[in-house]
């Protein structure tokens, strides 16, 4: 159905927390970031360069240390460890003081201050990148959904596209703020140490590395068990938050229908499922955490134990032995930072997997290659022979539907509830493609045109008009720039300059979310307002006067007449007052049109026009 790739077509069924559940250790969609860091790769390397430094620089005091305890003692060194000592002694020493003890602690502190620069340097380039990235991924994912057509959100709750769009989101950025520079910080710790080591004594290195390669099969085991219980965890924090958008946004409902602790048990329910899975993730978690203390335990133990005896037999000196137990100290810290690490990489895979199922979305109705742009006000509207189904049922809402619409005239679409006069619109509007049959605008069949170049002729207005949480004004000129003097003339003609009058901060009155501060009727007079601010060739009204009283009813058909000029309408409306005056009213009953004329003929025809006119007026 319309145009798009298979890929695209999956997302029709499945919402994105169902996608790539294949298991893995560290997983494949985290790595996605990376090309979003490489747009900013002066930060990123000014990052690594520096978290580099600043680990060097963490370590180098420990050395420093060593000598001087070797110089205190009066012990003489040799080896590559040896020369290095004697190059300072001799070398950068003069520059300093000629007292070595003094030298030794000036170079320590330069150690911890150059340490304090690189850090705060490194730190500062890799949360910046992590909000830059953070806000590329948030656009990247809110285009995506922004293209897609209406259908893909009718089965999806908001709160779960939402909880994506901002929880994940943050999640990512935490990983590269926080997990990249653990990255770094572990493998510049571990090969800076293991050189120093190996300079000392190749044999004490042994002794404290060769414990920590059991811990490459102790993350296997964690990432394998975790991954699928933290995307569960995340995906529980879509449910909490879709539970309570939901609730928030019907709160009228809820409080008439004295639904409050019912509401509340639904929130309880969602609460407890992500409380169990966090929990059930913990307890993975810390098996994992308390299995690198062993393995730290044991190289420590054997350090120490195997290091007092090669210092005894004269292998190493003292100094040595200290610098051995100090660096060790700060290998302790990488191997737990390992464990968070991994246990933050796979929260971050849980994340990927649900912020790239929304990036990778493409709509199944887009342009073609070849479309071309409406160029020409909308003049002519037709329906050829059109058959419709919605997605997912079996029941055929449009069948066989053919109607024109010359330029510059009123008709109007009548029906019971289902008899597809929404659909016809939603058809004309592009939100779905037929299943056979033509939608024909100017001509041209509305698949050949470009999507925004047919919306820009077009004024809509829905049954349920839609205000955003902000001004009056801002929700009349919305994605238009337009003065004072041509949103009144707007809400003239849409009959709101009455209750306009009333609003103490006039044009500035904040509406609240979804006009709540507004009734019924003069949202829908804004949202026609917001319409007709277009001057759009074609205006389409989907029940628009639902809302309105009789008398302002009247007086707003008035108005789109007098304005009308050249302007095409068509308006589905149950109301049939709201259509008596078109030059053509179409009656439709189960997605078929059964009748059609003005409205004197076809109460004379006494058809299903006629029947619902008579119980409309109290004539029957």
């Amino acid at each position: 159905m319309g145009a798009g790739n298979p890929r695209a077509a999956q997302y029709d069924h499945l919402s994105p927390e169902q996608l790539n559940r294949k298991i893995s250790v560290l997983g494949k969609q985290i790595w996605r970031v990376v090309p979003y860091a490489l747009q900013y790769k002066s930060r990123a390397i000014t990052g690594m360069i520096s978290n580099g430094l600043a680990r060097f620089s963490d370590l180098l005091p420990f050395v420093f240390i060593g000598f001087a305890v070797d110089y205190y003692s009066g012990i003489d060194t040799e080896g590559p460890y040896g020369v290095f000592r004697d190059w300072l002694d001799g070398s950068v020493f003069p520059l300093i003081t000629d007292n070595l003890a003094v030298g030794y602690g000036i170079l320590i502190f330069l150690g911890f201050a150059s340490l304090s620069i690189f850090q705060g340097i490194s730190e500062y380039c890799w949360q910046t990148l992590g909000y830059k990235v953070q806000h590329d991924l948030r656009l990247d994912a809110t285009r995506s959904l922004i293209e897609m057509e209406a259908s893909y959100y009718d089965l999806r709750q908001t709160g779960q596209l939402m909880s994506v769009l901002s929880a994940d989101v943050n999640q990512l950025e935490d990983v590269i703020s926080d997990a990249s520079t653990s990255i770094i910080r572990i493998i510049v710790t571990f090969a800076t140490a293991f050189l120093l080591l190996i300079l000392m004594s190749w044999k004490l290195a042994a002794v404290l590395f060769a414990p920590l390669t059991l811990i490459v099969p102790l993350v296997y085991l964690f990432s394998t068990r975790v991954q699928k219980k933290y995307r569960q965890q995340r995906e529980s924090t879509g449910d909490i938050t879709a539970v309570l958008e939901n609730m928030i946004s019907g709160i009228s409902v809820v409080q008439a229908y004295n639904a409050q602790e019912w509401e509340a048990n639904r929130v309880t329910q969602e609460s407890l499922a992500y409380r169990d899975q966090a929990i059930s993730a913990s307890k993975v978690r810390n098996r994992f955490l308390p299995g690198l203390y062993w393995i730290a335990g044991i190289a420590f133990g054997l350090l120490v134990t195997v290091g007092g005896y090669l210092t005894n037999s004269g292998e190493i000196t003292t100094g040595q032995l200290v610098t051995f137990l100090l660096i060790s100290t700060r290998m302790t810290m990488p191997m737990f930072i390992f464990g968070m690490l991994v246990n933050q990489l796979q929260k971050g895979e849980a994340s990927a997997r649900r912020v790239f199922a929304l990036v990778d979305l493409e709509p199944n109705i887009k342009d073609s290659e070849d479309a071309i742009n409406l160029k020409e006000p909308i003049s002519t509207i037709e329906f050829k022979k059109v058959d419709f189904t919605y997605p997912g049922t079996s029941i055929k809402v449009l069948a066989g539907i053919s109607f024109k619409v010359d330029a510059g005239e009123f008709v109007g679409i009548m029906g019971h509830t289902g008899a597809g006069k929404t659909t016809i619109l939603k058809l004309l509007m592009r939100y779905y493609v037929p299943d056979s049959g033509q939608v024909l605008v100017n001509g041209i069949d509305v698949n050949e045109l470009t999507l925004d170049s047919v919306r820009h002729q077009m004024g809509f207005v829905s049954q349920e008009p839609f205000l955003f949480f902000g001004t009056l004004k801002e929700n009349v000129a919305y994605n238009r720039e337009s003065t004072d003097e041509e949103i009144i003339s707007a809400l003239e003609m849409a009959g709101a300059v009455g209750f306009l009058s009333e609003l103490e901060d006039g044009l500035e009155t904040m509406v609240g979310d979804r006009g709540t501060k507004l009734s019924g009727g003069q949202r829908a007079r804004v949202s026609l307002a917001r319409a007709l601010l277009k001057s759009p060739s074609l205006l389409v009204l989907d029940e628009a006067s639902s809302a309105l009283d009789a008398e302002t009813e009247k007086r707003i058909q008035e108005n789109l007449l007098a304005s009308g000029g050249s302007r095409t309408t068509i308006a589905v409306a149950h109301r049939l007052s709201t259509i008596r005056n078109a030059e053509e009213i179409i009656s439709m009953v189960d997605g078929a049109i059964v009748e059609r004329g003005t409205h004197e003929q076809l109460i004379e025809s006494d058809g299903v026009y006629a029947s619902q006119w008579l119980i409309q007026t109290g004539e029957q």
